[in-house]
């Protein structure tokens, strides 16, 4: 079945909520007070100059001044201890509070696993690895020294991500508006907005510029271990973001038919869902790779490869990242929401409604995209090589 306009998209555009709650998680809050009482007001001090600018403007009241060229850098803390996908939605952002403040250290809260990822960005000095099962907010953060003189909450916009930060008494925190934490004086949050558009408006609120559209990485020194291949990655964070593995393998049967090279990838906890993947298309040992590639090999195989095709989880992000060709299933969360930038290399596949991200089975709107879908999708991409 060809899909019809009103399920297939170039991007998700329109605002829409972000996957998971409105609300930062209830656990890992931090019992300290900030000092001062309104870390967060939006008439604190101004962003740092651009990066290779003559001179720095006037700055206000409380910021930190410029370091003596022997002295130690001001530090700003981001807090974003999430996933893949996340941090690479969040690459816009960084970016921006990067060129906003290019005389201070950039620290990254976040899962330690994703250190290569940060450094990629160009925007991280260094990273703070930082973890909470699920979505949730880190109990605490390891941060040694003078508190930062900017923290940022690029996690959530609840009283426990904010009450975190606040425990390291910062100068100044970017963050967004809640009832929970009123001495946070931020721009509201938006439930039904797109996770890249969100973060940028809150930087845009502080007066920092910030564009969604700034997503892409370097390609890998890595050579990718399957060029020009077709990648099918079937695992997602939660069972309701997963399309049947046997949807999977009718995919890759027909691809494969058709003179394409497919390959299977995974994270470390999914070594079964590949294998079955794998079993059931008839793939050679060769073109399976479970079990978590590093992330050096994994960017080099999506940066070369023909189409990624997956649920809405972090490689679709990281194949938006290297500008590879991808076909994205969404449901139970919109496009709208978590879907790759305008661009006709990039097909998202949805019928609709949204549900429960977090469900324990296969969402009903995921199980309606069929294996034609998904074929018809990858035909329809721009500059595919057919063999």
């Amino acid at each position: 079945m060809t899909p019809d306009p009103s399920h297939v998209t170039a991007a998700g555009t329109a605002p829409d909520t972000a996957r998971g709650t409105a609300s930062d998680p209830a656990p890992g809050t931090a019992s300290d007070s900030a000092r001062g009482g309104a870390p967060g007001a939006a008439s604190g001090p101004a962003p740092g100059t651009a990066r290779g600018t003559a001179a720095a403007p006037a700055r206000s009241p409380g910021t930190a001044p410029d370091p003596a060229p022997d002295a130690t850098p001001p530090r700003l803390l981001v807090l974003r201890a999430l996933g893949l996908g996340d941090l690479l939605a969040g690459v816009p952002a960084l970016r921006a509070l990067r060129r906003a403040y290019p005389r201070h250290e950039l620290v990254l809260a976040a899962p330690a696993g994703l250190e290569p990822v940060a450094a990629a960005t160009g925007a991280v000095d260094r990273l703070l690895p930082a973890a909470a099962p699920g979505r949730a907010v880190p109990r605490s953060l390891d941060w040694s020294g003078p508190p930062p003189d900017v923290a940022v909450d690029l996690h959530g916009n609840g009283p426990p991500s904010h009450r975190l930060l606040m425990a390291l008494r910062p100068l100044r925190l970017l963050a967004f508006a809640h009832p929970g934490t009123p001495e946070v004086d931020g721009p509201p949050w938006y439930p039904e907005e797109h996770e890249r558009d969100r973060w940028c408006r809150l930087l845009g609120a502080y007066g920092i510029d910030a564009d969604p559209g700034d997503v892409h990485l370097p390609r890998p020194d890595t050579a990718t271990p399957a060029p020009g291949a077709v990648v099918l990655h079937p695992g997602a964070g939660s069972p309701a973001r997963c399309w049947p593995v046997e949807r999977y393998a009718a995919v890759a049967t027909e691809l494969r038919a058709r003179g394409f090279r497919v390959v299977v990838t995974g994270g470390a906890d999914e070594g079964d869902l590949v294998a079955r993947l794998a079993k059931q298309a008839g793939l050679p040992d060769t073109d399976v790779f479970g079990g978590g590639l590093p992330y050096d090999r994994l960017a080099a195989l999506v940066a070369g490869a023909q189409v990624v095709i997956s649920g809405d989880t972090g490689i679709a992000h990281l194949a938006v990242a290297h500008a590879t060709r991808s076909v994205t299933l969404f449901g139970p969360v919109a496009p709208s929401r978590w879907g790759p930038p305008p661009d006709p290399r990039h097909r998202a596949l949805w019928y609709g409604p949204e549900g429960d991200p977090h469900g324990s089975r296969t969402d009903p709107a995921l199980l309606r995209i069929t294996p034609a879908d998904v074929l018809d999708a990858v035909a329809a991409l721009p500059g595919i090589r057919h063999p």
